[in-house]
C-alpha cells in the first residue's frame, strides 16, 4: 500500500457565535485538510487548525511545511510506519500542527489497511464520551445566556473562558456559578490571561464562597513555569497546563517538579497521534490524568481526538472536544455521532471520516 499522492484543501466552516478566549476571536472556521491516496485507491485524511498565537502556525505555513514534507513520503509503504513518521519528524522542525495533520491522515491510512477503526487498531475499547462545551468570553449576562442554553441541551460540565481581567473574571464566574447551580460542573480557561498572583487571589476568593471548579486552566504565560508552582502550592483548585506543554520533555519537566495537577493533550501541540499517546503514558507513570483538548477545529481532527482517547482511557478521564457542536455546518462526513455533549465512535475503518468536496480539491 503505497503512498502516491498528498494534497491540501482549506475546511471553512461558519461558527454559531463567534469564539472568543483572552487570546483572540474567531468567527470562521478555517483549517488545512490534509488529503493521502495510496496506490489501491484508499485515502487518508488528516487535519489541523491554524492558530498563530499559540503554536506560531499559519494556513501558509502548514501548507509549506506538508509540501516540503511531502517528497519524502511519495513512494514510501504504509506498512513502513514507523520510517514514515520518523520523516515526518525529523525532515523539518516544529510545525506541530501541520505535522499533526499528517499524522492523523497517515494513521487513517493505517487501520484502513488493517480493515479496523483507529481506536481499535490503537488498543482501545470505550465508544461512549461525554464532552464540556466552552463558554465564550462575554459580557456576563451573555456568558449566562450561552450557560444555561447549553445546559438546556445536556452539558453537565462547562469550560468557562476567563482571563480578560481578574475582578471581571470574579464577577463571570459567581454569576454563571449562581445562575446554573451546583449540579453543573466548571472549568476554567484563562488561556495565559493573568500573573500568578492575580491566579491565587482570584481562586482564593471564588474558593471562598465555595466555588472550586473542577480545575483552572493555563492561568499564566506558558513559559511561567516558577508561576505554575506558585499557584499550585497555594490554592484548592487543580492546575491544568495547556500551552506550557508541547512536547514530551515539557510535561516530564513540570511532572517532576509537580507544578501541575493536570495535562492538557492536544494534537495540534504534540504533533500528532504518535506523541500523544507517549504524552498519556508519561502522565499515568506519574499518576496524573489527562485532558484531551482540541484547537478550533473540524470533525476530523476531533474523530482523531476521540479515537485517542478511546485508546488511552485509562489515563485520559477528561474530554474537551466541543469544537464540532460550536459550528453551524460543515461538509465533512463522519461516522462518528457527534451529538452535543455525547460522543459514539462508529466500526468504521480508520477515522471514520471523509471529504464531502472531493470534486474541489487542487
Amino acid at each position: 500500500m503505497k503512498i502516491t499522492h498528498i494534497r491540501t484543501q482549506i475546511l471553512q466552516a461558519p461558527l454559531k457565535t463567534p469564539f472568543i478566549t483572552a487570546l483572540r476571536k474567531v468567527e470562521m472556521l478555517e483549517d488545512l485538510v490534509v488529503i493521502i491516496e495510496c496506490d489501491n485507491g484508499y485515502i487518508g485524511y488528516g487535519e489541523g487548525a491554524s492558530t498563530p498565537v499559540i503554536t506560531g502556525e499559519t494556513l501558509g505555513s502548514m501548507k509549506a511545511c506538508i509540501a516540503y514534507i511531502k517528497p519524502y513520503l511519495i513512494g514510501k509503504e504504509i506498512e513502513d510506519f514507523e520510517t514514515i513518521l520518523d520523516l515526518v519528524h525529523s525532515v523539518i522542525l516544529h510545525n506541530t500542527t501541520a505535522k499533526s495533520a499528517l499524522e492523523i491522515a497517515l494513521y487513517d491510512l493505517l487501520a484502513k489497511s488493517k480493515k479496523l477503526p483507529l481506536f481499535r487498531l490503537l488498543g482501545g475499547t470505550k465508544t461512549v464520551f461525554s464532552t464540556d462545551i466552552t463558554i465564550s468570553l462575554n459580557p456576563i449576562e451573555t456568558m449566562i445566556l450561552h450557560a444555561q442554553k447549553a445546559v438546556a441541551l445536556g452539558y453537565d460540565t462547562l469550560k468557562i473562558k476567563i482571563g480578560e481581567a481578574p475582578h471581571k473574571d470574579i464577577d463571570r464566574v459567581t454569576a454563571i456559578h449562581q445562575a446554573l447551580g451546583k449540579d453543573i460542573t466548571l472549568r476554567l480557561d484563562a488561556n495565559q490571561g493573568w500573573t500568578a498572583q492575580e491566579s491565587v487571589t482570584l481562586l482564593h476568593t471564588l474558593e471562598k464562597q465555595d466555588i472550586i471548579a473542577q480545575f483552572i486552566e493555563q492561568p499564566v504565560k506558558a513559559q511561567d513555569i516558577a508561576g505554575l508552582q506558585y499557584i499550585k502550592e497555594r490554592v484548592q483548585t487543580p492546575l491544568l497546563a495547556d500551552e506550557s506543554i508541547f512536547s514530551l520533555d515539557d510535561a516530564r519537566h513540570l511532572l517532576e517538579l509537580e507544578a501541575i495537577d493536570y495535562v492538557n493533550i492536544k494534537l495540534a501541540k504534540t504533533a500528532g497521534i504518535s506523541q500523544a499517546l507517549a504524552l498519556a503514558d508519561l502522565a499515568q507513570d506519574f499518576g496524573v490524568k489527562c485532558m484531551i483538548g482540541c484547537m478550533l477545529e473540524g470533525p476530523i481532527s476531533l474523530s482523531a481526538g476521540v479515537h485517542l482517547a478511546s485508546a488511552k482511557a485509562h489515563s485520559i478521564s477528561m474530554i474537551d472536544l466541543d469544537a464540532v457542536s460550536l459550528l453551524a455546518s460543515h461538509p465533512i462526513d463522519t461516522q462518528i455521532d457527534f451529538n452535543e455533549s455525547k460522543i459514539t465512535l462508529s466500526e468504521a475503518y480508520g477515522l471514520g471520516v471523509a471529504w464531502e468536496r472531493e470534486e474541489d480539491i487542487s
